[in-house]
């Protein structure tokens, strides 16, 4: 019994050796494959992160892709300011007023009628009892000239002969230019009260005026430049008006109403020159006194400006003045730019119409330049692409694109200027928008492993492309 149980372990321990030996092929591979490399062979260099991403012509077109050469250059930085077209005080509206008292007989012009200078507005009825008796009187004074000199066509012969006394002459004459200078009051006066030549000369015959007409005034003064005029041609007359043709805007009166003198009676508009009202804050001041003083050019955007009708805008804009007050509920001062609008006429119904590219009211957003940037690169701000603190442009080399990290100095709204660090060399293809949709086709083509900027060798490895 004890040989028996010695043998069995050794039995056992002699039938694995057999087994291993057997089987040593099989076990040597195995333990093959789990070898590391040698410490002779080079290990694969690390492919690194893509930078580089390939875009057919298709595709360029589906985004509207456009490359430009990238160049230094000079840029001023600005500050954006919100803003809207106002009507220019004393240029813009013109109030017609009644010259004396009356009552509306008749209306001759409506709102959104077009008149030029000298128009019938109004037809009055005078009941004012001092224009009657100003009438009276101008047409006594006018018949006393009359019969002093008729005595003193008389009294001459008489005088010659010695017949009177000449100081009977000189009185006569000394009355004869006191009622002249009465003449030329009441003759004032009545122009004055809206009475025209001709209606003063028939007061002076005897036949007084009872209605007058109001009509529009003359022409303004319109010499300087930011307020020329463009002429405006009347097709249905067929006169061409070199001042300016007003639009009548507002109606004050009714047919039939009593009015007083002085009483405004229509709104009369025309919105040739009119002012960019810009609303700033305090802490910007310095920098619209110093655009002002400067005459820095201001760059403007027009909020819903129909620039397909209308001839190109090459007005060059500058700071007029800025206000000395600050709105209490917005917390915001103005500054003011002249503003010469454009205009084109049409006719329809026997009448003629005018019809003004920008109107008060219309929004615009006001570029004011602040400092000079030189040796910077300026692109659209949909050039360039961000990841945190990085900023990356993508530079075009047929097909392919490559993101370059590149240094903002200043961006706003429309542009990006980047530092000339040499980052991007003269002379680069450099994408001009669509910088996001290339960083994520960039990202897509790295993640599904068909990178464009590696190639695999026959041997099998990967390698970054040369």
């Amino acid at each position: 019994m004890k040989i028996r149980s010695v043998m069995a372990p050794v039995v056992l321990v002699a039938g694995l050796a057999v087994a291993a030996f057997l089987s040593r092929n099989y076990w040597a591979g195995a333990f093959a494959t789990r070898k590391g490399p040698s410490a002779t062979e080079p290990a694969a260099a690390p492919i690194q992160e893509a930078k580089t991403l390939k875009m057919t012509e298709q595709a360029r077109k589906n985004l509207g892709l456009v490359s430009k050469v990238a160049k230094p250059q000079e840029y001023w930085r600005t500050i954006e300011v919100p803003g809207e077209i106002v009507d220019r005080p004393g240029y813009s509206d013109r109030g017609v007023t009644s010259p004396a008292v009356g009552v509306v007989t008749e209306v001759h012009a409506f709102p959104g009628d077009t008149v030029k200078p000298g128009d019938r507005l109004f037809t009055l009825r005078l009941f004012s009892e001092y224009l009657q008796n100003t009438q009276s009187e101008f047409f006594k004074a006018s018949k006393e000239i009359q019969l002093i000199t008729e005595q003193h066509t008389r009294l001459e012969g008489l005088a010659k002969s010695g017949g009177i006394p000449e100081s009977r002459l000189i009185e006569l004459d000394s009355q004869l230019r006191r009622q002249k200078t009465l003449i030329q009051s009441y003759q004032q006066d009545l122009l004055t009260r809206g009475l025209n030549p001709d209606q003063i000369q028939s007061v002076s015959e005897g036949t007084f005026v009872s209605t007058i007409d109001i009509v529009a005034p003359a022409v303004l003064d319109y010499t300087k430049k930011e307020n020329a005029i463009q002429p405006v041609t009347f097709h249905t007359t067929g006169e061409t008006v070199e001042g300016p043709a007003y639009e009548v805007q507002e109606l004050n009166v009714e047919l039939g109403q009593q009015v007083q003198a002085g009483q405004l009676l229509s709104t009369l508009a025309n919105h040739q020159s009119l002012y960019l009202e810009g609303h700033a804050f305090k802490r910007e001041a310095s920098y619209l006194a110093k655009a002002a003083e400067n005459k820095w050019p201001i760059q403007c955007t027009f909020a819903e400006d129909d620039q397909i009708d209308w001839p190109a805008f090459d007005q060059t804009l500058e700071i007029r003045h800025l206000a000395n007050s600050i709105d209490p509920t917005t917390r915001t001062f103005n500054f003011f730019i002249p503003l010469s609008n454009q205009s084109r006429a049409y006719d329809k119904d026997d009448q003629t119409f005018i019809v003004w590219r920008f109107r008060p009211g219309q929004r615009v957003r006001l570029q004011v330049p602040v400092e000079e940037l030189k040796d910077v690169l300026v692109l659209p701000s949909a050039a360039i692409v961000r990841e945190g603190p990085e900023a990356y442009v993508f530079q075009q080399n047929g097909d392919l694109f490559n993101r370059l990290p590149v240094h903002v100095l200043h961006e706003d709204r429309l542009q990006v200027v980047l530092a000339n660090d040499g980052s991007v060399k003269r002379g680069l293809y450099l994408a001009q928008s669509s910088a996001a949709s290339l960083n994520r086709v960039l990202k897509a083509q790295a993640a599904s492993g068909m990178r464009a900027d590696v190639h695999v060798h026959a041997d099998g490895t990967v390698h970054a492309a040369h």
